[in-house]
């Protein structure tokens, strides 16, 4: 696994042991990033169940303003932290351990684009989240909302959310 794009483009991140984490595959994340190209320069990005840090560590690269990586796991956190401290990578990062829906609690700022990729059996959660950022006023005017799932999941968003692409890689 690497950094696809920007300033730390080729630097090689690692991946917590064990199945509990699965990144983001090259492939799917250049992808993404391709699409966000426009809003990635200055953006205030919040990576909930952050995993390996992966998609922090693109942001920072290709020049997002700050990146707030939140995972429960110790171990996902220490990776996050070794692959947010590569060369190459600038802006703010804040790596918080800690269930999601406490930390969001805690949050103050407002966040242009937000990656949410929680692990495949907390599939019921994607509309829960997206209901506290926006009860929270944690999105800024015109944010993203990044959504990664399992193949043929559905997700039930609420009605004030706007779908505007959708991809297929993987499962």
């Amino acid at each position: 696994m690497r950094v696809i794009g920007g300033t730390a483009r080729g630097k090689t991140l690692i991946a917590p042991e064990g199945l509990d984490t699965r990144p983001t595959s090259d492939r799917a994340r250049e992808a993404m990033f391709n699409i966000l190209m426009a809003r990635i320069a200055g953006a205030r990005v919040l990576d909930l169940f952050a995993g390996s840090g992966a998609l922090s560590a693109e942001a920072l690269s290709r020049g997002a303003h700050s990146v707030t990586s939140v995972d429960i796991s110790p171990k996902a956190c220490a990776v996050i932290r070794r692959n947010l401290n590569l060369k190459g990578i600038s802006g703010t990062a804040r790596v918080i351990q800690g269930d999601w829906l406490q930390t969001i609690g805690m949050l103050q700022d407002r966040f242009d684009i937000v990656f949410l990729d929680p692990p495949y059996r907390m599939s019921e959660v994607y509309g829960q989240v997206f209901t506290e950022l926006v009860r929270r006023n944690l999105l800024a005017e015109d944010a993203v909302v990044v959504m990664e799932c399992e193949h043929g999941q559905t997700i039930m968003l609420p009605q004030n959310a706007d779908v505007f692409d959708e991809r297929k890689y993987g499962r």
